[in-house]
């Protein structure tokens, strides 16, 4: 399996969140299914593993100044397989406001009709708007959340594990079709669930969805390595991603799982164009566009700093942080990430906001194509990631840019597959079949 695996984000207009000012961006592109069907084509093209969609089932107030995440992402992704053979799908889903049942049920059927490409990116919803929206008084703190989340993850994998392997008899002669048997209820009561199960169909081809997910929390740590076939994170040091990704490794061992069956996607932010100078030109007109002020309030209050503490160009000294992340933090992978930085070197808010992809909290890369291929393929054999999701900066551009100019150069160095490599998901990041967890004893 040639060198490492490349995921390609759709966020519209880009995580550049303010690219729809630009002179010939759409701002409607975020809703435009004919635009979106084209990156797609355009991913598989490039021979692209997977495209990746984020999402919040709360529209936030950032919306008097750029888009939201836009069309519900199991309907937009979908949409998607259907119109592509081999690119897979990552679709985000919150377990705070879900049912384990209906997720389960959903993504097994989303890996059959996709013939193995489905993937669900499990998210703890850290919005506390969207709690009106589900009915409830208040959200729950993160502690609870990442409590629900390890049930509810422990809950879908044994309902997608609720059937044997040898479940199908298909004796016509005698009119047998399955060994009830060998389809188990799980019979689940726990303290955010009770679920009987199982689920009324079998599993598809990867034998359970590729379960993505993302988090720096010490909760997130042990759903990544109790759960998660590949970990999506966040890494301005080059030193804090190869010591996360031993962290995962250790973590899944731990667990009782091969450190191997965990994989490590480092999140990218990418402006790229034919030569430094033009990608340089288009970096100034995004910042031009950047609301300094609003991205310091918010970076402030993730470092646990005052508000109005430090201005934009102010500088950060890593003295002057708290000793403790704090609670309110929209991000602890985020808020690590930055204080690396920080203790690094002195840091203004702006540099941060700008190193950070406006905003993002990912590292931004910036430059030609050799450019951009050389700095992946140096964070890949340091060991900081056994691939990348690409984050285009304006992604009307920048995935067009990144799959046109630096896939080519990474396929040439045998860093980057020329042709798929196998059918599923799955296989394609190397992961290994899911091991099945022991059935109820109680047939269904």
């Amino acid at each position: 399996m040639p060198g490492f695996h490349l995921n390609l984000s759709l966020m519209t207009p880009g995580h550049f969140r303010h690219a729809w000012r630009a002179e010939h961006a759409d701002p409607l592109a975020y809703l435009d299914i004919d635009y979106f069907q084209r990156l797609a084509r355009i991913a598989e093209a490039a021979k692209i593993d997977a495209v990746f969609l984020g999402d919040g089932p709360a529209l936030r107030a950032e919306i008097e100044e750029a888009p939201g995440t836009g069309i519900d992402p199991l309907v937009l992704l979908g949409n998607l397989a259907a119109v592509t053979e081999r690119l897979g799908v990552v679709i985000t889903a919150s377990t705070t406001y879900n049912s384990p049942y209906n997720l389960a049920r959903r993504f097994q059927a989303l890996d059959h009709v996709t013939k193995g490409r489905a993937a669900v990116n499990i998210v703890t919803t850290g919005t506390p708007a969207a709690a009106a929206n589900f009915g409830l008084d208040e959200h729950p703190d993160k502690t609870t959340r990442y409590r629900r989340a390890w049930e509810f993850l422990d809950v879908v994998t044994r309902l997608w594990d609720s059937w044997e392997p040898d479940w199908l008899v298909a004796d016509k002669g005698s009119g047998r079709y399955a060994d009830a048997g060998k389809i188990h209820r799980i019979d689940h009561e726990g303290e955010f669930f009770s679920v009987a199960g199982p689920l009324p169909v079998a599993p598809g081809p990867q034998g359970r969805p590729v379960v993505v997910q993302a988090g720096g929390s010490e909760g997130g740590l042990r759903l990544a390595g109790d759960f998660a076939d590949v970990v999506f994170t966040v890494a301005q040091t080059r030193a804090k991603a190869v010591a996360f990704r031993e962290d995962i490794r250790r973590r899944a061992a731990a667990a009782g799982r091969h450190p191997d069956s965990v994989k490590i996607s480092l999140g990218v932010v990418v402006l790229v164009a034919a030569t430094e100078a033009e990608a340089r030109e288009r970096e100034r007109e995004l910042y031009a566009h950047l609301p300094i002020e609003r991205l310091t309030a918010n970076l402030l209050n993730d470092l646990g700093l005052p508000p109005g503490s430090f201005g934009p160009d102010d500088e950060i000294t890593a003295d002057d942080l708290p000793e403790a992340i704090p609670a309110g933090a929209f991000s602890t992978g985020f808020a690590i990430s930055t204080r690396a930085l920080i203790a690094e070197s002195p840091r203004t808010p702006r540099q941060l906001i700008q190193g950070g992809a406006g905003g993002s909290g990912h590292r931004l890369l910036v430059g030609s194509a050799e450019q951009i291929a050389d700095d992946l393929a140096d964070w890949y054999a340091a060991g900081a990631a056994d691939g990348f999701t690409i984050m285009p900066a304006e992604t009307a551009v920048d995935l067009q840019a990144f799959t046109g100019l630096v896939v080519p150069l990474l396929q040439s160095r045998g860093l980057f597959q020329r042709e798929y490599s196998a059918p599923t998901l799955r296989e394609r990041f190397g992961l290994p079949l899911p091991a099945r967890q022991s059935a109820a004893a109680v047939p269904a």
